[in-house]
């Protein structure tokens, strides 16, 4: 038996609760994984809560991340007592996921466990801050130096961007942080931000073409502030699109690309690619200190996680959740 949060759909609507599952429940895999820790990112508070058409089927476990021991595999990758990590690969949508104690995967979905984290520090890194380095790896690939001007960074209290504002300060960057809590002012310049603006300023309808001021950019937000970015970004600049907080829509021109060569540089951590995932968390291990994740993490319990959903998507989670198993 073991512990997971479950979601559920009837004629009454969905229901998500902490189960007790017998594990002959657990879906077809080849790897079976005693999970210790898991975190709750933006995803899976939209899952959790129902906000949004993230669960494909159902019944479904969330959890788009894990990090524990292998206890029984059929794979010649992986042996029972080896130490593994989980990113991505539709965990958590259409198949059971991390907000579990236990977890049986497709060892293709996995990579050993990064020898530079532990299981909690991993965590408190997730697709967040994975997707933070890949879009940092992405304005490295389009040549975005920081001897170039500012990087702005939108949604900068969230997981996303606490991790890119880190990243890019440690790489030597002149960070632009935007967010709507400015009481945070304080938290976003400890990471590494030289200068915090409103996301008012980027947040409405805006011209096609502004000021030129960032010479790159790592957006979390889209919609209009994705569009604002784009206008105001310097020529031959990058912006990384990696999340749609404020929407899933771009009301945007062409005149940025076609007049200032801007690049816009898609950024999917899902469906990455092996080599990609290992670069990444290898550089994520060069990058980020001790004291950096404990700067950015709170660790709950299982039983935390679906109130925390509700705190995550009304913006009052700062930094990153963990969810630890035996807590």
């Amino acid at each position: 038996m073991f512990k997971a949060i479950l979601i559920d759909k009837n004629d009454k609507g969905q229901q998500v609760g902490l189960e007790t599952l017998d594990e002959s429940r657990l879906p077809d895999g080849d790897v079976t994984v005693r999970v210790e820790c898991s975190t709750l990112n933006y995803k899976d508070a939209l899952a959790i809560t129902g906000k949004g058409p993230v669960v494909r089927k159902f019944p479904m476990v969330p959890g788009i991340d894990l990090a524990g021991t292998v206890e029984a595999s059929t794979s010649e990758a992986y042996a029972p007592g080896d130490t593994v990590l989980l990113n991505g690969w539709g965990v958590g949508e259409t198949h059971w996921g991390g907000l579990a104690e236990k977890a049986r995967l497709d060892s293709r979905w996995l990579i050993p466990h990064p020898s530079a984290f532990t299981a909690r520090q991993s965590m408190a890194i997730g697709t967040a801050g994975y997707t933070a380095m890949l879009s940092v790896m992405a304005l490295e690939r389009q040549g975005v130096t920081p001897d170039q001007g500012e990087v702005l960074v939108t949604g900068a209290n969230g997981g996303v961007g606490s991790y890119a504002i880190a990243l890019l300060a440690r790489l030597g960057y002149r960070v632009v942080a935007s967010t709507g809590r400015l009481e945070e002012t304080d938290y976003l310049k400890a990471l590494g931000a030289e200068q915090v603006i409103d996301r008012a300023e980027l947040s409405e309808p805006g011209r096609p073409l502004a000021k030129e001021r960032w010479a790159g950019a790592v957006d979390s937000v889209g919609s209009h502030t994705l569009v604002n970015v784009l206008a105001a970004t310097r020529y031959g600049g990058t912006v990384t699109a990696c999340g749609l907080a404020q929407g899933m829509d771009l009301p945007a021109s062409v005149a940025p690309f076609i007049l200032r060569g801007v690049t816009l540089a898609g950024i999917d951590s899902v469906m990455r690619p092996r080599e990609d995932r290992l670069e990444a968390w290898r550089r994520l291990g060069e990058l980020l200190a001790p004291e950096q994740l404990d700067a950015i993490t709170r660790t709950i319990a299982l039983d935390e996680a679906v109130e925390a959903a509700d705190d995550l998507l009304a913006g009052r989670i700062r930094g990153r959740l963990v969810v630890e198993m035996t807590r």
